[in-house]
């Protein structure tokens, strides 16, 4: 159900922020992204619709004035109201559903693609897609095609269960569309997948311009995820064609994309983007809010900040460092952050893997600080250990706070860091614990790197920065024939960062 805040502007510009998992339902580093946007922005008014885990996931934000709505749309618990199709209606939903799974599963038909999605937003517009799917039907329909002769799928001998799984899939995925697309403004889509539905239903219905920033990249996201997860390979295919062509379709039709780095930029034009249609924006920080930071700890220490997840990848970091104890046996590594919900086992399993090696006394998860420019100022270096990123802001805040840096080269890390700071390869143990012996033996070096970077999030990673671009794409794609892009953006002070920051992200 919405959750009314204020009254609406009448006359603002109005935004409808699409979100997945993040704001305003969580911490995190694209929450505090969004919150800095709204907060940053007064004179528009902003409606969020949030894609959410089961819709009972409270508001975590302290929400302005002129967020006039939130809208949770849960993937999980309990599925969408609504009926089953007849007649008339049910044979031109099941065309349209195998028109659609066809063009999952064989590339020689994935124009088909957009018509279909399309055909299926109406039905879940008029309450009969998730009845549609999770009826006899539409498991019939799939078990069908992909025993077809010439779909390589077939090779894999895919299962009834299979077919149940992989339908039960594509309903969660496919619920975003029943929500009430945007019928005015901009609909802003913060990440890829499925935040994007209700934004390419608004814009296939109601001609609503679909601005599409891509912190990490979804798709790759997705690949790297199903890598490891527990579905057979036909599962698989389905639930990758399907994110796939979403990519594509998202990519096409967004009147801008806005990457956060030049990393995703290539990913986005591999995927179908015109090359016209994107504009790099960098996430930026304000460093009135992370200053330098204090002395560094008396015993070496490493210190890392985010959300204990295996895309963070801290195996590798837990790895380097007993690398680094073996030669400085009075080093420490803390870890900041903390563990959503589903996360236990595996942070049980780092925990286990530190007293594995021997080093359980001097790896130390330290959960959520109130104030994130603790974490950084804990270590002599701030380690990043992802195995992927978009344009990080415990990077760039660990860099206000003018701390030395070591990272992997994933996403826009290069662009971030530059040369104030040590960049080696992902889940390489090996590099990652000489970059940080490296400069744990040199206080010198880290000093002058940790000005630099500071010197350097400054002059080019600055909140300011960030708002005052959005607020001009806004205005532009709200009011295209003004070409307000030429106007010089509104100055006003930027906001603190609220909230924990980027710390539970």
């Amino acid at each position: 159900m919405p959750v009314p805040q204020g009254a609406r502007r009448t006359g603002a510009t109005r935004v409808t922020l699409l979100t997945e998992g993040t704001y305003p339902h969580s911490h995190g580093g694209v929450s505090v992204w969004c919150d800095q946007l709204v907060q940053g922005m007064p004179d528009l008014a902003f409606d969020v619709i949030a894609v959410t885990g089961t819709g009972r996931e409270p508001v975590v934000w302290d929400l302005p004035a002129h967020v006039s709505s939130v809208l949770s749309v849960p993937m999980w618990g309990a599925p969408p109201e609504g009926r089953p199709p007849r007649g008339r209606s049910r044979n031109q939903l099941t065309t349209a559903y195998e028109r659609f799974l066809t063009a999952l599963l064989d590339p020689r038909a994935e124009e088909g693609f957009a018509p279909a999605l399309y055909a299926l937003a109406r039905a879940a517009s008029d309450g009969t897609l998730s009845p549609f799917l999770r009826a006899d039907r539409a498991i019939a329909i799939l078990t069908a095609l992909w025993n077809r002769p010439g779909l390589a799928v077939r090779e894999a001998q895919p299962t009834l269960h299979d077919a149940l799984t992989a339908t039960a899939l594509l309903e969660h995925a496919l619920r975003p569309l029943a929500a009430p697309a945007p019928k005015s403004g901009v609909a802003h889509a913060v990440s890829g997948g499925v935040a994007v539905l209700p934004g390419l239903a608004a814009l296939e219905h109601h001609g609503v311009p679909l601005l599409l920033t891509e912190h990490g990249v979804y798709l790759r996201e997705r690949y790297l995820g199903y890598r490891t997860a527990p579905y057979r390979w036909p599962v698989k295919a389905v639930v990758l064609g399907f994110f796939r062509l979403l990519a594509q379709e998202s990519y096409r039709r967004a009147a801008l994309i806005t990457p956060g780095n030049r990393y995703n930029r290539l990913w986005e034009e591999e995927g179908g983007a015109d090359p016209e249609s994107i504009r790099t924006v960098y996430n930026g920080v304000d460093p009135a809010t992370f200053p330098a930071a204090g002395p560094e700890p008396d015993a070496p220490t490493l210190s890392w900040a985010g959300r204990v997840d295996p895309i963070k990848d801290l195996e590798t970091l837990i790895r380097a460092f007993a690398l680094v104890r073996a030669r400085l046996p009075h080093a420490r590594l803390r870890l900041f952050g903390g563990t959503p919900r589903g996360g236990e086992a595996y942070r049980d399993r780092c925990e286990a893997l530190a007293a594995e090696l021997g080093h359980a006394d001097a790896v130390t998860f330290e959960g959520r600080v109130d104030d994130i420019k603790d974490a950084y100022a804990a270590g002599n270096v701030v380690m990043l250990s992802s195995i992927s990123e978009g344009f990080p802001f415990t990077l760039i805040e660990a860099m206000s706070c003018g701390r030395a840096t070591v990272s992997t080269d994933v996403g826009g890390v290069r662009e971030a860091v530059g040369d104030t700071g040590l960049v080696v390869p992902p889940r390489d143990p090996e590099a990652m614990a000489a970059a940080a012996l490296e400069l744990l033996g040199d206080p010198g070096r880290r000093r002058a790197m940790g000005e630099a970077a500071r010197l350097r999030v400054i002059e080019q990673f600055t909140l300011r920065q960030t708002i005052d671009t959005f607020r001009s794409v806004y205005l532009e794609l709200a009011h295209p024939k003004q070409e307000l892009t030429v106007m010089p953006p509104v100055r006003m002070s930027a906001p603190a960062v609220r909230g924990t920051g980027s710390l539970a992200l």
